[in-house]
């Protein structure tokens, strides 16, 4: 084996930049459960560990912590109610109480609601936090604002928001992203030119298609997106869009706002074949992430999983501008030696 000539945030860093790493970098998404499962198994006390073990690029998180007003167990900032759900294998933290339900206008929310504060968190840990394991690639806090939209008003209701209350939406939007853009800000201020990139995203597909029109993606979302993203590039940080499904119609519009990196990269999804998102796009944005969460890493065999990840290696790293990884978090299905051989396949392969 090759000896490696650059750190993991070298490497993600030759990537973004459309140079030549000496391999291709790779992280790890994966639910508690796995994360406790494959410790047991690898009998290693740490996720750092396994890092190490695989040569995983682990992209980190660099976030102030909340300092605000004390919460009520279960309960974020936003005022929303999480429950553990078991699902048979683990559990996930759902949203079982949704603070802006019951409100039907925006004097409502005035008179009732107070909105989260970027006060409320300290920004002087930023940098304590950025000088750990400071050869690995580092990213900010992750904008999402429709994600907690649908928190606080519960899924069905945001959905229907879009059509039947558009004021009520971009007057919870705003402030959502307000919120968002200030504490991206001010993690930027404090250690300007030191994150890698940045996640500006939004759930937008399905298993076969856009979850919302084309017309309100461009009318909530983009406009949105792109003042985010254009405060991120004036930093050199690049910009991550995470966006799980079919989001093929969508590709196009988030290139415009400016979007450096597609991530998870749902290939099984309709309209996601991977040879036609490169030919498509490769020569515009990266592709993070590929390794099939639904069937291959959870049922597949082992040979499987290889040969997928020389498959995504060819297709999705040709020419550069690929980060292998599992096209979200790996869940608890997955058998431990499917995880181990994709990324011993990674390092064994992705060497340029």
């Amino acid at each position: 084996m090759k000896p490696e000539t650059m750190s993991p945030g070298e490497r993600w860093e030759a990537v973004l930049t459309r140079k030549q790493p000496d391999r291709i970098p790779f992280d790890w998404w994966g639910t508690i459960e796995v994360e406790k499962k494959i410790k047991t198994f690898l009998k290693l006390d740490d996720m750092w560990d396994v890092y190490e073990k695989f040569h995983i690029d682990k992209l980190r998180t660099i976030e102030p912590d909340y300092a605000g007003p004390k919460l009520e167990p279960g309960t974020d900032w936003f005022g929303c109610k999480f429950l553990g759900i078991p699902y048979g294998r683990g559990e996930y933290e759902e949203c079982v109480f949704h603070p802006l339900a019951q409100y039907e206008t925006i004097k409502e929310i005035e008179d009732n609601y107070i909105w989260p504060d970027p006060d409320w968190f300290d920004y002087k840990t930023i940098p304590d936090k950025l000088s750990e394991r400071e050869s690995y690639p580092a990213k900010g806090p992750t904008s999402e604002p429709f994600y907690i939209y649908k928190y606080l008003r519960g899924d069905e209701q945001a959905f229907m928001d879009l059509i039947l209350n558009p004021e009520l939406v971009e007057y919870i939007l705003e402030k959502l992203f307000d919120y968002e853009y200030t504490r991206i800000y001010r993690t930027l201020e404090i250690i300007p030119g030191k994150l890698t990139c940045n996640m500006v995203a939004e759930d937008l597909g399905s298993q076969t298609s856009l979850m919302y029109s084309l017309k309100h993606i461009e009318k909530y979302f983009f406009p949105r997106m792109k003042k985010l993203m254009n405060l991120l590039h004036e930093d050199n940080v690049y910009v991550i869009t995470h966006s799980d499904g079919a989001v093929r119609d969508a590709i196009p519009g988030l290139i415009k706002c400016g979007m450096d990196v597609l991530n998870p990269v749902q290939w099984r999804c309709t309209g996601m074949d991977r040879e036609e998102l490169k030919t498509d796009f490769g020569d515009k944005i990266v592709f993070y992430g590929g390794m099939d969460n639904q069937k291959t890493m959870p049922f597949g065999t082992v040979d499987d999983v290889r040969n997928e990840v020389v498959d995504n290696l060819n297709i999705l790293g040709r020419d550069g501008g690929y980060i292998l990884a599992p096209c979200h978090n790996l869940q608890s299905v997955s058998p431990v030696e499917n995880i181990i051989a994709m990324y011993e396949t990674a390092y064994h392969e992705g060497w340029i």
